[in-house]
C-alpha cells in the first residue's frame, strides 16, 4: 500500500511538472510574439514583398526621367549578394564595379567610380524605398500619424524618415512618406536637407509585381510635367 502511495505520488508530481512546463513553454511562446511585432518600416518593407528579396540573385532596371521634352535615362544591373554594379548611360559609357559596406562605399569604391556610385544609390532608393527603409543605417523614423497626401489631398498615414547630418551622399535629407492601410506607399515628399519646405513631391504608382517584390514604376508630380520611371525591370 505504501509502494502504491508512493507510486501515485510520484505521477501526480510528474503532471504537475509537465504542466509548468508548458505553462512556462506558453510564457516563453508569448514573450517572444511581443518582441518579434514588426516596426512600421518593417511592416511597409515585408508589404512591399521583401520577405523575397533574400531570393534575388540579380535586378535589372532603366531609371527614366521625363521632364516636360527632356527624357533621360540610366541602365544598371545590380546583384545584391556580391554588390557588383553595372551602368549603362550609353553604348560609350559603361562602369563596373563591385561596392562595399554602405559606411566604407566612399573609402572602398575606386573614385573614378564615385559619381558612378552615387547615381546607382539615388536611382535604387526611387526604386526600393520600402526596404531601404530597413537597410539604411544613421535614420530616425516617426511615430505614424493621420495626414492629408500632397497631390491627392486624401488622408493616409504618414511617417517621417530622416537621415542623419553625417555620411551618405545626401546626408540630412527627410522624407515624409504616406502609404495605406496595407502598408503600400503611394506618395511622398522629399526635403532637401530636412527643411520644413517641401523640395518634391511624387506619387508611387503604376505597381508591379516581380517574383513577389511590389514596385512602383511610376512617379508624378502634381504639375504633371514630371515622371520618374521604371523600364526594363528584370529580377531574377
Amino acid at each position: 500500500m505504501i509502494r502504491l502511495l508512493t507510486l501515485s505520488s510520484f505521477f501526480v508530481l510528474l503532471m504537475a511538472c509537465k504542466t509548468e512546463t508548458k505553462e512556462q513553454h506558453s510564457k516563453i511562446e508569448s514573450s517572444t510574439e511581443v518582441q518579434k511585432e514588426l516596426s512600421i518600416a518593417e511592416k511597409i518593407a515585408k508589404a512591399h514583398g521583401y520577405d523575397h528579396w533574400k531570393n534575388v540573385n540579380e535586378i535589372e532596371f532603366t531609371f527614366n526621367v521625363d521632364r516636360g521634352e527632356n527624357h533621360f535615362e540610366r541602365r544598371w544591373t545590380w546583384q545584391p549578394k556580391t554588390n557588383y554594379v553595372v551602368s549603362m548611360v550609353s553604348k560609350d559609357s559603361i562602369s563596373m564595379y563591385t561596392r562595399h559596406a554602405p559606411s566604407k562605399v566612399k573609402e572602398t569604391v575606386d573614385p573614378k567610380f564615385i559619381n558612378v556610385d552615387k547615381n546607382f544609390i539615388n536611382d535604387k532608393f526611387w526604386l526600393l524605398i520600402p526596404f531601404q527603409m530597413v537597410w539604411d543605417e544613421g535614420t530616425t523614423l516617426s511615430e505614424p500619424i493621420k495626414a492629408v497626401t500632397p497631390i491627392a489631398k486624401t488622408e493616409m498615414n504618414k511617417i517621417t524618415l530622416t537621415y542623419s547630418s553625417e555620411g551618405g551622399y545626401t546626408p540630412g535629407d527627410a522624407y515624409d512618406i504616406f502609404y495605406d492601410e496595407d502598408f503600400i506607399i503611394r506618395e511622398w515628399i522629399f526635403r532637401k536637407g530636412n527643411s520644413e519646405t517641401p523640395t518634391m513631391a511624387t506619387t508611387f504608382e503604376n505597381y508591379e509585381d516581380f517574383t513577389g517584390i511590389k514596385i512602383a514604376k511610376n512617379h508624378k508630380t502634381a504639375e504633371g510635367n514630371f515622371n520618374l520611371y521604371f523600364s526594363n525591370i528584370k529580377v531574377k
